[in-house]
């Protein structure tokens, strides 16, 4: 199965004024999303980082996810990706997809 998690809010804090070196991730969510990686899913992430203003976070978000120790296939910087399951907080409720995979 393909597994697409949104990145700020979802695994992640979400920060203001997109100040997003400040952003604090999900330990549980990190953790969940390393075993559905070592069970054989794909893991994409994708984020909406700089969209409005330009910004290219590309470096910034790379360097997150790799001192977070989240293990994943693909990074999507600004565009919509192919998934069959979107996991979002604004989509599918992350509290839901938490409740659904035994996290609390």
């Amino acid at each position: 199965m393909i597994y697409c998690f949104d990145i700020d809010g979802t695994i992640c804090t979400l920060t203001f004024n997109s100040s997003y070196e400040k952003a604090q991730p999900f330990p549980e969510m990190l953790k969940k999303i390393n075993s559905l990686y070592d069970e054989g899913h794909r893991i994409i992430f994708f984020t909406a980082r700089g969209c409005t203003s330009g910004i290219d976070h590309t470096d910034l978000t790379l360097r997150q996810l790799e001192e977070w120790g989240v293990k994943y296939h693909e990074l999507i910087m600004n565009r919509k990706p192919h998934y069959d399951l979107l996991v979002d907080d604004k989509a599918i409720n992350v509290e839901d997809f938490k409740r659904a995979t035994g996290l609390k």
